[in-house]
């Protein structure tokens, strides 16, 4: 029968039945926040080798009092993945009824690509391919492309978001480190009732430029670092060089560069 209180079927997280088991009794607290429209149809996830401290990442993100996740590391941890593998559970845990993904539309070059041709939504696909991948690494075939259909997902720059109220949304603000505070806190103080935010950020990747070189994404973290901020729901999550999967060379890559600084300072 179905759990009015919870999702349909337990969730399921590859190597961690006993955090599975966790989250589900979390999620099945009657006061937690359900939303008014749910998918009807629990989602096949693709399972991923998850290492001990990504399960502790998920106790955290899928806990009903979370609201905001500061995430911080380096190039190959899995960030993006693991911000869309949780807000993809939050549907199956019929918590949300939509996955936004955000990010400041900033060139990763230090020349830019000048005048991109197109519509908005053909002008802005570059920008939007991380998460398009990870959609397709983590669903079934046609999966992403339902969820699209059904405005189950969306995707859009930060300058977008005044304005809007978003109440039973996941957000994931991509590349933060990227982002004005003025846009961070945009994204913020958009979020409504039922809804959770992932702020993504690599402070070595900043591709800004000019007097905003360094970005809001330190200093906002650094603010909501209290325990004030923990007892809005507001956590902060790192993961360092140890916890890169994207490759071998990635991992090796990344370790020198910071023996490189240690010795430069």
């Amino acid at each position: 029968m179905k759990d009015r209180q919870g999702s349909d079927k337990p969730i399921k997280i590859r190597g961690g039945k006993e955090v599975a088991s966790e989250v589900q009794k979390d999620n099945c607290d009657g006061a937690r926040f359900i939303a008014e429209n749910p998918i009807k149809r629990q989602i096949k996830i693709n399972q991923f080798p998850w290492t001990e401290k990504q399960k502790d990442f998920f106790r955290v993100a899928l806990h009903p009092h979370t609201k905001i996740i500061f995430v911080s590391g380096p190039a190959g941890t899995s960030k993006t993945l693991l911000a869309t593998y949780c807000a993809l559970q939050l549907l199956n845990l019929k918590s949300i009824e939509e996955i936004m993904y955000l990010r400041s539309a900033v060139e990763s070059s230090d020349k830019s690509l000048g005048y991109l041709p197109g519509n908005a939504d053909e002008k802005l696909k570059f920008f939007n391919l991380p998460f398009l991948d990870k959609l397709l690494e983590l669903l079934t075939a046609g999966c992403a492309e339902k969820l699209e259909q059904e405005h189950r997902v969306s995707m859009f720059p930060v300058n977008f978001a005044r304005g809007m109220n978003w109440r039973a949304k996941c957000v994931i603000l991509d590349e933060a480190q990227n982002s004005t505070e003025k846009e961070i806190m945009t994204v913020l103080t958009r979020l409504g009732e039922g809804s959770r935010a992932f702020i993504l950020a690599d402070p070595m990747q900043i591709d800004l430029k000019g007097y905003e070189k360094h970005g809001g994404y330190s200093n906002l973290s650094d603010i909501f670092s209290d325990e004030d901020s923990l007892q809005h729901g507001i956590y902060h999550f790192t993961f360092d060089e140890n916890d890169i999967m994207r490759s071998e060379l990635v991992k090796f890559l990344i370790k020198k560069l910071n023996q490189s600084k240690e010795v430069n300072n």
